[in-house]
Parts: structure tokens; sequence; C-alpha cells
């Protein structure tokens, strides 16, 4: 039977490099109950060797000795220096979930050599990229879709690596791009991307070089000319250069704000929780309570353009929904001659989701169902079929689908676990697992990401591109890294995606033995139910002749507190962020524990 080692003081180095030795305590913990490795537990430890193993054969394929992804560097909305560091999404997580330090190398490596290519790499036509796409090692200026995007490997590398060289330093020096230097606020005044007095971004476009305060033009967002037919086959499809400038010719007003900008508070985010400088926190919410504010004027909608007076729909003739990638923003696609629909304000959920993470306020979790609930009491009957809008333009309320308009659906009812939010996700498979209706979902998502990484490395296989024919964003649908089913099941939490958000998670893992993070060698967990005030996961040591120890925190960055575990019916206070659990050769069992949601400051180690 499973026994308590009562509440020891456990000293342990915990996610820090081997000259370090800073240490930690937490409750310490036996579980000595024989259990047969479950399916689940097998699949788990085969799924991060799988992911290791095509991981390291997808970056032998496509970096070079430096850390360069072999294709044509180019600037641009297409395939530019953000594809090119993208191609890494999800590796960091694989890292810190478990996988071996070689993921954390390859990852490094990618990086740094990112940072060596595309600073060395110039525009001959786009003037504020002809001395360099990056600058301070960082995008001279673009808009947050693709900042974003570049950023999702960066933004997750201190749950990996915290204390890499040169993190710390990058940490501050991105943020400061953005939050104002206690002696001037207009932050650096080599770029006064915010205007404090305002609480804005001053354009769409903006970065080290600061923010671009002129309409956008076409070549801003294609890029310089390019040889594109019979050698380049670009993500959009288009077929000649002259088909990549037409695809943005009408994505030119882009000064002053937009919702999209939100995911610049990742930066400050990272920054807060290394440094706990409280400029850094301060800055966040100042930002996302300003657009809190400014949905509020606006029937709960947040508008998709403010004008660099600070008035809503400022830049664009006082239209609350206009501007580019606004909610008015149809276009039409040069390759098929159609409309497409392109607003992005969906991509402000981040910033609402890094304000909860340092507060735990769930008014910020209010904001977005309110917009929700706003969108959607606009559907009407068609045909005796209800439509709900996606989309607002001079006309009114346009795009009309069947299915309501609700990004962040999942988000909203993770952050929030109340009743009816979780009702309105009742269908997805990992919800309807976490409440008791989905039993075989453990084993066939984890099967499902298996299959997946075996499909990736069989298609680019296939791949005959060669370096002079590679366009950055090639290699993307070639990465193996699949770790969504892990995510799910390990940490309890949800995926950040491909814009640089932190990871929300109700679980992680240290190995105090080596010093580093994710689940140690042979250890498995699988997260069965999580309620506001609850978390229930099984842990199991698949290895038959070698002990293990675990190290179980309570959310990515230490933000929940646990206040007790109940094992075998036990309970007892825990009144922490973590602890510890030791697990004999084959032993393995289930703790429930009972926590407090946003209770400690976020923190990386």
């Amino acid at each position: 039977m499973s026994r308590w080692i009562g509440l020891l003081v456990f000293m342990t180095c915990c996610l820090l490099s081997p000259a370090e030795s800073r240490r930690v305590t937490a409750a310490e913990i036996v579980i000595d109950t024989p259990m047969s490795p479950p399916a689940w537990a097998l699949l788990e430890r085969e799924l991060l060797k799988a992911n290791t193993v095509a991981c390291q054969e997808f970056f032998q394929r496509y970096f070079d000795d430096r850390g360069y992804l072999e294709c044509v560097e180019r600037w641009g909305g297409d395939d530019g220096p953000d594809d090119a560091i993208e191609n890494l999404q999800d590796w960091p997580t694989l890292h810190m979930l478990g996988g071996p330090d070689v993921v954390r190398d390859m990852v490094a490596k990618a990086w740094e050599g990112h940072l060596r290519q595309f600073t060395a790499a110039k525009t001959k036509d786009v003037e504020f990229a002809r001395d360099g796409m990056y600058y301070r090692e960082f995008p001279v200026m673009m808009d947050w879709l693709h900042n974003g995007e570049g950023l999702c490997v960066f933004n997750l590398m201190g749950l990996s690596a915290p204390h890499a060289p040169k993190f710390a330093e990058r940490v501050r020096r991105f943020a400061d791009f953005y939050v104002p230097a206690e002696d001037n606020p207009l932050n650096h005044t080599a770029t006064a991307n915010y205007d404090s007095k305002l609480k804005i971004l001053r354009s769409m476009f903006n970065g080290s070089r600061g923010p671009l305060l002129r309409k956008a033009t076409a070549l801003d967002w294609a890029g310089d000319p390019i040889e594109i037919e019979g050698r380049f086959k670009p993500g959009h499809g288009e077929r000649t250069f002259a088909e990549m400038l037409k695809h943005f010719e009408e994505y030119t007003d882009t000064l002053g704000d937009h919702p999209q900008n939100m995911l610049a508070t990742s930066l400050a985010f990272n920054a807060f929780a290394q440094t706990h400088e409280e400029k850094y926190k301060r800055w966040l919410l100042e930002y996302v309570d300003a657009w809190s504010e400014r949905a509020a004027a606006n029937n709960g909608i947040l508008p998709s353009n403010i004008g660099r007076d600070g008035k809503i729909g400022g830049e664009v003739g006082g239209k609350w929904y206009g501007g580019t990638y606004g909610w008015g923003f149809t276009v039409t696609d040069p390759v098929t001659g159609k409309k497409a629909h392109r607003s992005t304000v969906r991509l402000s959920l981040t910033g609402f989701g890094n304000a909860l993470l340092l507060t735990g306020d769930q008014k910020y979790v209010d904001v977005w169902r309110r917009q929700m609930d706003a969108v959607n009491s606009n559907a009407k009957v068609v045909d005796g079929k209800k439509q709900y809008p996606q989309m607002f333009g001079d006309q009114g309320w346009y795009d009309f689908q069947s299915a309501p308009w609700e990004p962040g659906l999942l988000e909203i009812a993770y952050w929030s676990m109340r009743d009816d939010d979780l009702g309105r996700v009742a269908s997805n498979p990992w919800i309807a697992y976490l409440q008791g209706r989905a039993p075989a979902y453990a084993e066939s998502a984890l099967r499902a990401d298996l299959n997946r990484i075996r499909q990736r490395v069989a298609a680019m296989r296939q791949d005959s591109t060669t370096p002079d024919t590679r366009l950055s964003d090639d290699p993307m649908k070639f990465n193996p890294c699949s770790v969504d089913s892990l995510i799910h099941l390990v940490l309890g939490g949800i995926n950040p995606g491909k814009q640089g958000s932190p990871l929300h998670a109700r679980l992680r893992y240290f190995d105090p033995q080596h010093g580093r993070p994710g689940l140690p060698a042979d250890v498995a967990a699988l997260v069965d139910r999580l309620a506001a005030d609850e978390a229930r996961v099984t842990l199991v040591n698949v290895h038959q002749t070698e002990p293990r120890t675990v190290m179980v925190q309570a959310g990515a960055y230490g933000e929940h507190q646990i206040e007790s575990l109940t094992l075998d019916g036990q309970s007892r206070p825990i009144n922490d962020r973590r602890a510890v659990v030791h697990l004999p050769p084959g032993c393995g069992g289930t703790l429930t524990l009972r926590m407090k949601r946003y209770q400690n400051v976020v923190r990386f180690d």
C-alpha cells in the first residue's frame, strides 16, 4: 500500500544548470503500490522517444552546422524570418515535458543560428529591413500575427532552459521595446512603440526599430521581388511576384493600434516571470485594461482600430471595425479571385490570458465571454436555420455561418472552469474525457500523435526541395513534433499554439535527480480530472528495477497552490506549489490535489 513519509523538508536542485546550487523545499511522499505499466504510460514514454528521434532527423535535414535554416532568406508576410524559427514550434515544450536534452540543444542551436542568419539577411527594396531583417536580435518592424509566430519558440524557452546564456538579457531587451522606461514615458526614444499617455501601440507594424508611422505598402508586406514560377511554391498559392503584391495590396491601413498587438504582452509576461520587476507587470495590465475599457465603450466588442489620437477608429474615419485585419477586413484572394475574410481580432485573447496568469482576476475572462455573447446576439434565422455573424462592415454584420463566433471558447472554459463555459465545449473529446464521458480518449490521443509523427517523417523523406528552391515556411508542414496529447494528459493544459503565448497548464514536473524540467526517465503521468479547485493525476514508474523521483508543480509557472494531497483515502496538507513523489520500481498511484488557482507569483524555476 502507498504510504506517506510525513511532510519532511525535501532539499533538491531543480531546473538549474550544473554549476548552480539554488535549492527548494517541498512536501515529500512515497507511493509504493505496485502497478503494472498501463498502456497509456507506455504510450507516453514511446511518444517522447518517437518525437525526439523524428525531430533529430528533421533538424539534420533542414538546418546546417551553424543552426541556419537552409532556405532562401526573405522578408515578408508570406515567408519571412518568423517562419524560419516557427519550424521548431512545440520543441521547447517537448523538452519541458521530459524529452532528452538533445532537444533543448537543437532548439538553442537553431535559435542562435536564426538570430545571426536574419540579422545578416538584408532587403534591397523594403526600406526598413535594408540594414538587416533583425536589429538587436528582434524583428525590425512587423505585425504581431507574424511577430508572434517568430516568438513561439523563444517565449517557451523559459520553461525549458531559463538559465541558458543570454536568456535573461533577451527577455528584458525584447520587453523593453514596448515597456516604458521609468524615466521615459515613450519607452526608448529610438523606438517609441508605446504611447504611455494614450496607452496604445502607435502602429500595427512595430518592433526593434520602432513603429511604422505611415501606411504600409504591398511591398512592405510581400518583401523584395523574387522569382517564383518553376522554383517556389508559396504557401498562399501565388504563381508570380505580382500576385504576391496583389495579395497584400489592401493591407495598407496599419496606423494606430489593433487588438492583435496584445500579443506583445507575452514579452512583458516572460520578463516578469524571469525578473519579477514590477514595471513589466504594471505595463502588461495597463495595456490589457485599456483594451478592456475600449471593449466596454464599444458594446462589449473590441474595436479593431484605435487612432494615434487614442480614439476608436481614429485612423479609419471613425469606423470601430476598420483597419487591416479588422472586423471588416475582407479582401480579394488574387489566386482564387474569391473574397477572403481575414480578421485577426481573435489573437488578442493571449493578452487577456497573460493578465489572468499575473492576477488570477476572472474579469479578463469576462471581457472575452461578453464579446462572444455580443457578436452572437446578432444571429438571424436563414431558411429556418440559425446563422451567426463573423464579420462587421459598412453594411453591418455579415459572413453568417452555422456555428457561433467563438474563437477561444476552450480557453475561456479552461480558465474559468465554470459549468456554463464547460457546457459550451462539452463535445470536445478532451473535456469529455476529463468529465468521465470518453474513457478511451487517452490512448487514442497518444496513438494519434504517434501516427502524426510517422506521417510527417514519411512526407519529409519525400521532400524534393533544395536550399535554393526552399522558402522558410516550406519545412513547416513536416515538423514532426507532436505533443498535443501530452500537454492535455500529462500537464492538464492547452497547447499555446503558434502566436508566442505562454503555457496554461494545471501541473508541471521536474526531475530533481538531474536538475532539469520534465518527467524523469520511465515516469508517466495522467491527468484525468480537472475542476476549479482540484486536479487528479496518476503517476507511475514503468521501470521494474530502479526507483524514480518526480517533483510535481501546480501550474506551468508555479502560479497555483496545492492546499492538500489525497492518496489512498488519506489526505495531508501541503500548502505549497510543489510536492515531491518517490516511486519505487514498478510502482504507481493516483493523487488528488486540492488547490487554489492563480495564488502565486509566476516564475520559470
